[in-house]
């Protein structure tokens, strides 16, 4: 099946660290490239998002800091030099189009707390509809890894961003071409493949490893950020931007770099559940782990164990009993009350937790299943 953009008309670019960096600092030149585009693509009625790395590197390079920068905190303050700088000069060529930009900070937690999340999609909803061009980056300086408020690289946050305001397309723009059968620099015969159907463990094993210097990313975490757009129903196309007006050439219509196809659709509920951090586990026995793939309710009785510290309504992951996950749900009981219940009839759970509770710990609705996406 060949690709088709015809009805695409929102949709999010990624430009990389690589693209943008010089010895000097900022490409200025690729920045102005890229704004071309856009605003060329603006004109022809796309709503275009924009998420752009290159702060942690601008900064790196403001500091004369050599090599790769791993500490959290000279990150975070490579990211605070460096988050200016970068939006300074996209400000200037966005005007040269009369085009206002604007700066949206984000952390995985802003996407994973559902009031906070729907108050960004409205904002993000508003700009749009004023004619701004949102300019997304990971907020660096307050996210990590360790406390879990991190996205990780701006592939996988791109990705989340398409998700979340339903793009029809994502375009991560790299410093190759595409995805090759093999390391195109290493064997002559690697072949570029410009349709993937669906992204399997084959595709996935064409990846490599690291990006540049100061990125995080390789094309292994655009493999990945794909399979989140995916489910989203939104394609993604690896590109080099490199090529010369690559963006208003793919929206004419010309094959470059690698498709990949979306898959069927899945729920914003549903999509905000698979894309949200977990913050615990629930362990359960075959018989209920039947029920549930056979798309019905989660009884205490099937409950073997619980792990971690969660809410109601936190995302949680749901587990066979030698921990492998299945599912992850939003359970209308914290851990301590899931616990008390654990193996207990649903007939006990007012005895045990008092009256006004439901009589089960979730529903089908509050599901989904990991092989779903796969």
């Amino acid at each position: 099946m060949k690709r088709d953009l015809t009805n695409v008309h929102r949709l999010v670019v990624k430009v990389g660290t690589n693209l943008l960096s010089v010895q000097e600092g900022i490409d200025e030149m690729c920045i102005d490239s890229i704004v071309d585009q856009i605003a060329q693509l603006h004109k022809r009625g796309y709503q275009v998002l924009l998420v752009s790395s290159g702060a942690v590197g601008m900064g790196a390079k403001e500091l004369h800091l050599k090599g790769p920068v791993k500490q959290v905190s000279m990150r975070q303050a490579c990211a605070s030099i460096g988050q200016p700088l970068l939006m300074s000069s996209y400000r200037r060529s966005f005007k040269r189009h009369n085009l206002v930009c604007s700066q949206i900070l984000l952390t995985r937690k802003d996407l994973n707390n559902r009031h906070t999340y729907v108050n960004l999609r409205n904002s993000i909803f508003t700009l749009l509809d004023l004619g701004v061009v949102p300019v997304f980056n990971e907020n660096d300086v307050v996210s990590t890894a360790e406390i879990g408020s991190a996205f990780g690289d701006n592939d996988r946050m791109s990705a989340m961003v398409a998700s979340k305001i339903d793009a029809d397309l994502l375009v991560i723009l790299t410093d190759i071409p595409g995805l090759y059968t093999a390391d195109p620099k290493k064997d002559e015969s690697a072949q570029l493949l410009s349709e993937i159907e669906s992204l399997d463990d084959r595709v996935l094993s064409y990846a490599g490893g690291a990006g540049s210097t100061h990125s995080t990313g390789g094309m292994k975490t655009k493999l990945l950020a794909a399979k989140i757009a995916s489910v989203a129903g939104c394609g993604t196309i690896i590109a080099s931007g490199y090529e010369e007006g690559a963006l208003t050439r793919l929206l004419s219509g010309e094959s470059l770099g690698t498709y990949i196809h979306p898959s069927t659709r899945l729920s914003q509920r549903e999509r905000w559940i698979l894309n949200n951090s977990h913050l615990g586990s629930i362990e359960v026995d075959e018989g209920a782990k039947k029920a549930l793939l056979s798309k019905k309710s989660l009884l205490p009785k099937g409950v073997v164990r619980v792990n971690g510290v969660f809410g109601s309504g936190d995302v949680i992951q749901i587990c066979t009993t030698d921990g492998k996950p299945f599912a992850k749900a939003v359970p209308y009981y914290n851990s301590t009350d899931i616990a008390k219940v654990a193996g207990h009839s649903s007939k006990d759970i007012e005895a045990l937790l008092g009256k006004g509770g439901k009589d089960v710990l979730f529903r089908p609705e509050d599901l989904v299943l990991l092989d779903d996406v796969e």
